[in-house]
């Protein structure tokens, strides 16, 4: 099954995009799990974009029409430079930072999002990247216990939380039991939105929803681990041709 995933819905986005990408999924119904950032204070949004004061309306109608909400994080500001559990990338908004700093601005971050009325029953951090305090904090603060996140061929449960693994950044092929295709409408081009559409034309019939999974308490097998293994190795090869060593 294929699910699409939406980074970085926030008051400060391009509006313009994400009614694209809103027509597009509309136009085929397929529910995204769309990641909201509660608190953003990325300068990289805050002097791109202006401030959409009809954001939180906006929210409320995706999450009636089905939108899977997930809590993105707190205010998208990337304060070390550490990988954590999911290395995807060498910074974070969360990991190494202590537990009570996680707790509060979690905590915080779900409260700014039920008092906009809204029910996030997901979690996935800014950058991937997060650690096991992060997981304490989850668990201390809210009621969340599903991520979408991690590299491996289907859901699985590791403690209290359940993984929706989240694979690839584009559309494409991929023989994955569920796979999680990650898109940032901010960012996207019209070409981007034009190979969405034209994959969506083709696959329509193995594209499902957050409601539609079956969280099964399965553990991680050694195909997944092996899926793991090959995912880093391939992406640490690339950042080394990327700069140059």
């Amino acid at each position: 099954m294929y699910l699409i995933r939406l980074d970085d819905a926030s008051e400060y986005m391009d509006v313009g995009k994400w009614s694209m990408m809103e027509d597009i999924l509309s136009k085929y119904t397929i529910k995204p799990i769309i990641g909201i950032i509660p608190d953003n204070q990325d300068k990289d949004f805050l002097i791109k974009y202006q401030k959409n004061f009809n954001f939180w309306n906006k929210a409320k109608a995706w999450q009636s029409e089905g939108w899977a909400i997930a809590l993105h994080g707190y205010n998208h500001v990337c304060s070390t430079n550490s990988g954590g559990i999911n290395p995807v990338n060498s910074r974070s908004e969360f990991v190494d930072v202590p537990l009570e700093k996680q707790q509060a601005m979690i905590g915080r971050g779900c409260e700014i999002l039920q008092e906009h009325h809204l029910n996030p029953k997901i979690f996935f951090a800014p950058s991937h990247t997060f650690d096991m305090n992060t997981l304490e904090a989850l668990k201390s603060e809210t009621d969340i216990r599903i991520i979408s996140d991690t590299v491996a061929n289907d859901v699985y449960k590791m403690g209290d939380f359940y993984f929706i693994p989240q694979q690839s950044g584009r559309v494409r092929n991929l023989l994955f039991k569920v796979t999680t295709f990650c898109y940032h409408p901010n960012n996207m081009s019209e070409k981007d939105f034009d190979m969405l559409e034209d994959f969506i034309k083709k696959s329509r019939c193995k594209f499902g929803s957050f409601q539609d999974l079956q969280l099964k308490d399965r553990k991680l097998g050694l195909y997944d681990k092996a899926l793991r293994k090959m995912y880093f190795s391939i992406r640490a090869v690339r950042v080394k041709l990327k700069e140059g060593v």
